[in-house]
Formats: structure tokens, sequence, C-alpha cells
């Protein structure tokens, strides 16, 4: 697929023409050109050969979408016989850049240095500016706390061990007491220009490694780079109420940035353990809570323990296993506004019953025999047992 070749011009069809009417082209001019109508006829079959590869690229969706875009984009920059040798094509990057003129310059050139200080961080021509400064990378890091830490909010310290800004230098790369000069390689652009083909490409120096500077007499300690592996401890400041899975952001504590860029971030990413009586939903304390069934029917009221002490619960008379009932205000306190206690009671039974308790037990069981608490079992049982009697 050339785009230099104009295939709708080959076929005789418009530039919007349909499937169908592109077909229609092909298929008479194919009549018309095939080497079997034409034998020994040099022309027709080079024209046959230019039709049949027209079609193969304007029959195809794709390919035709693929070429018309090319063709958009390379197709004023072709001008057959206009070149070298041979009467070749040459190509004219003013086109290709959007620009009116083609000399030196001119719209076309600085077009063409835009588009490649974008794509490689640098005008790409002379006098383009230096290497400009660079933000460190950001650091992930967890951190473990118990629940009561979690729900009070505390300050924890976190060691960590990777990059840092080198104590001796201070980031600079240079030996204490002497200093950096202007690569001479870059020009102290800290990038290198070189060309391939048409297209000129501009990549890091390597002997200033990008900065533009060269260190005369190289730290000991980095080695000339400003960066150490060291190992630090950051205090972490934990809010109250913070939830398990949540991440902190700690500003300026990543990995170190280069000339003069500032350092990256650290991310905190937070474990909650678990409680031996509380469990939480969201900002709300859960709490399950085991009561007699004396309790339960009679009623009563209990103390139940609190984050900070205890409260007072009132047991309704007969109430079921497993109602939860609401205390306000004594859940988790997060951005001023606290949640609740969530109190869930559950009817104990014992695993063994002896002597008085028996007994009593019996003769509760005798002096409710009429009040039967599966009723609705109780007629649908004997509903089935009449239907097949």
């Amino acid at each position: 697929m050339d785009p230099s070749k104009d295939y709708y011009a080959a076929l005789g069809v418009a530039k919007d023409a349909d499937a169908a009417a592109i077909k229609k082209a092909y298929r008479k001019l194919a009549r018309d050109l095939h080497p079997d109508k034409n034998p020994g006829n040099a022309e027709a079959e080079a024209h046959f050969k230019e039709v049949s590869e027209a079609y193969d690229v304007l029959s195809d969706k794709q390919k035709r979408a693929k070429y018309d875009e090319d063709r958009s984009l390379f197709g004023r920059g072709f001008r057959p016989g206009a070149g070298g040798p041979g009467g070749g094509a040459t190509f004219d990057m003013s086109d290709l850049f959007g620009g009116a003129g083609g000399g030196a310059g001119g719209a076309g050139s600085a077009n063409l240095g835009d588009l490649f200080s974008d794509l490689f961080g640098s005008a790409g021509r002379s006098g383009a500016r230096t290497s400009g400064p660079t933000r460190g990378q950001d650091v992930s890091a967890d951190l473990s706390l118990g629940f009561d830490e979690a729900v009070r909010g505390t300050t924890l310290p976190l060691r960590l061990s990777g990059p840092g800004t080198c104590r001796t230098c201070h980031g600079s790369g240079a030996r204490p007491g002497t200093g950096t000069h202007r690569c001479t390689n870059c020009g102290g652009t800290g990038f290198v220009s070189r060309n391939q083909g048409a297209f000129g490409f501009s990549e890091p120096c390597r002997e200033c490694r990008g900065t533009g500077t060269v260190v005369d007499s190289p730290c000991p300690d980095c080695g000339g780079t400003g960066v150490t592996n060291q190992t630090r401890t950051i205090n972490v400041r934990v809010p109250a109420g913070i939830r398990d899975g949540a991440r902190l952001r700690v500003p300026g504590k990543g990995t170190p940035g280069t000339n003069g860029g500032r350092s990256g971030d650290l991310f905190v990413t937070v474990h909650v353990g678990t409680h031996d009586l509380f469990g939480r939903s969201g900002d709300d304390l859960t709490l399950t809570v085991p009561i007699t069934f004396g309790e339960a029917a009679l009623g009563t009221t209990l103390r139940v323990p609190t984050l900070d002490g205890s409260v007072a619960l009132k047991i309704a008379p007969g109430t079921p296993s497993g109602r939860t009932l609401r205390v306000r205000g004594r859940g988790i306190t997060r951005g001023g506004k606290s949640g609740d206690l969530l109190v869930t009671v559950e009817v104990a039974v014992p695993q063994k019953v002896s002597g008085e308790a028996r007994e009593a037990l019996e003769k509760y069981i005798a002096a409710t025999s009429d009040d039967d608490p599966r009723s609705r079992i109780t007629a649908a049982l004997r509903a089935r047992e009449a239907h097949h009697a």
C-alpha cells in the first residue's frame, strides 16, 4: 500500500465512492486490461497490475481507511519526478508538518522541532532548552496497627530502606568542596542529536547522564549520582477512625528528584488488626452478648463494655434471640461524627442441666404445654396427616 499512488484515479472513481461502485469499475477495467486479452502488451499488463493493487486496497475497509489516513498525511509530500536520479520522489518535510515554506527557519522546520521536543524531551535543535528538574518516584509501604490504635488514631514510626538524597553531597553528586562544569559533549542541554534518514532524534547524553553538567570530582559515597541506599525512619500520623485497607499519602517522602526536582510521595496502606470483643461495620461497633432464657423472657438490664468504659443496656421482656439493640453515639468517632454500638443478644442454651434446674424446667414445660411456639408448623403437619389418612 503506497500513499504516493492515487488508487481512486487508477480505478476512475471518486474518493467517496461506495464499495459497489469500486467493484464495478474494477471489473470493467480488469476485463479490458487482462493479459489474456492483451498478449504481449507490456503497458496493458502494468496498468492491470496497478488496477489490481488499487482494488485490493480500496475493497478492504481497514486497508482503505489506513490508505486514506496515510495519503492525507503524506500525499502532499510526494512529488513524482522532481527529485534525484532516475526521476525518484522527494519528500518535503514542510508539507508533512503543515509549514507553508520549506526553507531553513520556516514554519516547517519549527514545527518539526516542536514535534521532537514533545517526543524526546528537548527541542531537537541548536539552542534547545536544558534538561529540567525531574520529580522523584512514589514509594509504597504497609503499616500494621491494632484495633484500638485505628479507632483512636496514633502516630507510628515506619522504617524504609531505599534510595535517598546523599547526606554527604546533599544530592549534588560532587565531593564536598568541589563543583561541576557544563558538559562539552551536549553543550549543557543534556541531550545529543543523531540523524536517521530524513529525521533527527535526540537522546540523553551519556557523558552527563542527561543532566547537562559534569561533576569534577564525584562524591565518594554516592559515586556522583546524588543518591544513596539508606534506611530512614518516617513518623506516619494515622487519623482516628481509619479503616482496614485505607491508603495514606505522605508528601515528599518518596525517592528524591533529580536536577532540583521535588521528591516523590510515600503511600502507606494500613492494615488494622481485630478486637477480642468488638467488630466493625462502617463507623459502628458491633458486639454480641449472650443472655439466659430467663433474662430474655422476663427482661433485665445489663452492663455492656464500650471502647472507653461501659453502658447500661435494657433488655425488654420477650426479647428474641438474635435481636440487635442500638446504643447511639458509642461507636467510632471519625471526622467529628460518632457511630453507634450495635449489640446483638443471643440466648445461651446450657449444655448440661441437672438437679433443681432440671426439675424447674420440667415444671415449666408442663405449665406451658398449651403454648405452642410452632403453631404454624403443627397446623401444616395436621393438614398433611388428614390428607393422607
